[in-house]
């Protein structure tokens, strides 16, 4: 069995943790909530929203036509200051991104970051002033957010914190995922998660005054950000909750989009390498093709899972990352189902493929041209970051951070130009 992806998993989501660490400022409280006037679909002061982003024959479509999409990811919207969320999503629009990913997650009192559910069915309305002013700001720039409701991993609490609360076992992400795995069959987890998905999708925007629910900005909800179930590599664990979740947050938020937000494992039993294998307990063609999905994910790290030269011999990382994108777009459109690389990115690392930044910057135009040429619906990079509150940069806590500004300094601004180029033609169909 490879331990490669366990261990390049954990660097990188523990370096996400020690983002929460180092920069979770307290949310700048302001602004009330407008009263609602009824029309759902308009925001004080009174300007439209517009439409919400549908699925259907294969494609994402938006006011009648075909909606494509170059975006991003920027997980910390959830917890900073008005300045930094102002900061990120403006470049986003300056780069013509039009999609991007943000935790509505923070699980567990106590912890680095400012919880917005610190106990079961207890929740902090003043800590969601970041994620409400985020919304905002995004409907204001004509961006569109994706919200997953719960972390696989233990950063911003996450399943594990489910798990501690109702059955007080340790922390075994990384392990066999016996504890960790109870979070999709134990009663009260589900319960709570049910509570935690009801209480975010229906609550009102102190800003906008409208309910998360009503709102277009927001183009989609996915069950979870990376969710696994090793315990039981046959699929059916992950499956059956995904199942059962999947209806429900559809009941809450019928006009929104719903996405798993897995990272496409495919789950053969046969099968040796690991992105394809089951040894995860993830079947991303049965996940995609739930009743309540309208889009399947796909995320590509192949440096993290093993895919590169110097771990398997006649392997590159870029020509299997573009591998892995044109098989799960044939697959989604077998399925009926648009599809969304919603994470991609890679470390410069000489001994994994990619030496430098032009390396890099060709790796991600071809899985770029690869998601456009194939037909995908979208692409989000991991992830666009910009200025903390005083005024310097976000650091890159796990080596993927790409920036937008003019600083000469700025070694990612290749790529960023890069990324906006592709946003255009996404847009455009070509």
């Amino acid at each position: 069995m490879n331990d490669q992806p366990r261990t390049s998993t954990t660097s990188r989501r523990t370096l996400l943790g020690a983002a929460a660490l180092g920069l979770a400022a307290a949310p700048l409280l302001g602004g009330t909530a407008s009263a609602d006037n009824g029309t759902g679909g308009q925001d004080a002061p009174g300007r439209k929203r517009g439409s919400f982003v549908t699925a259907g024959g294969g494609e994402l479509r938006l006011d009648g036509r075909a909606f494509r999409f170059g975006g991003t990811n920027c997980y910390y919207l959830h917890q900073q200051s008005h300045y930094m969320i102002d900061a990120v999503l403006n470049d986003a629009a300056a780069m013509g991104l039009t999609v991007v990913r943000a935790w509505a997650f923070a699980d567990g009192a106590g912890r680095s970051y400012r919880a917005l559910q610190p106990e079961p069915f207890r929740y902090d309305e003043a800590a969601f002033d970041s994620l409400d002013y985020a919304v905002q700001k995004a409907g204001q720039l004509g961006l569109r957010l994706v919200l997953p409701l719960v972390n696989n991993w233990p950063d911003y609490g996450g399943m594990q914190q489910y798990v501690s609360w109702f059955l007080g076992l340790a922390d075994d992400s990384y392990g066999d995922g016996t504890h960790h795995d109870r979070f999709y069959t134990d009663a009260n987890c589900r319960k709570a998660y049910r509570a935690w998905a009801k209480h975010v999708i229906q609550r009102r925007n102190r800003y906008t005054g409208l309910r998360y629910a009503d709102d277009p900005t927001v183009m989609s909800w996915e069950l979870a950000n990376e969710p696994r179930c090793r315990s039981d590599k046959s699929g059916a664990t992950l499956l059956g909750w995904a199942r059962e979740m999947s209806t429900y947050v559809k009941s809450l938020a019928p006009r929104q989009l719903l996405a798993i937000g897995d990272e496409g494992f495919y789950g053969r039993t046969d099968e040796a390498d690991y992105p394809y294998s089951n040894y995860e307990g993830s079947d991303w063609l049965e996940l995609t093709a739930l009743p309540a999905v309208d889009y399947g994910t796909v995320h590509v790290y192949p440096q993290n899972w093993g895919e590169t030269s110097g771990s398997k011999p006649g392997t590159d990382a870029a020509s299997w990352g573009t591998r892995w994108i044109t098989d799960h777009v044939a697959d989604g459109r077998t399925l009926g189902k648009p599809v969304v690389v919603e994470e991609f990115g890679l470390h410069i690392d000489a001994n994994r493929d990619v030496p430098d930044t032009a390396a890099r910057d060709a790796a991600y135009r071809a899985w770029t041209d690869a998601a456009l040429a194939s037909g995908a619906a979208g692409d989000q990079f991991w992830l666009l970051t910009s200025r903390v509150d005083d005024g310097s940069f976000y650091p890159d806590y796990d080596g993927h951070r790409v920036m937008w500004n003019s600083d000469p300094a700025n070694p990612t601004r290749s790529t960023a130009e890069l990324f906006a180029a592709h946003a255009k033609a996404m847009a455009a169909g070509r």
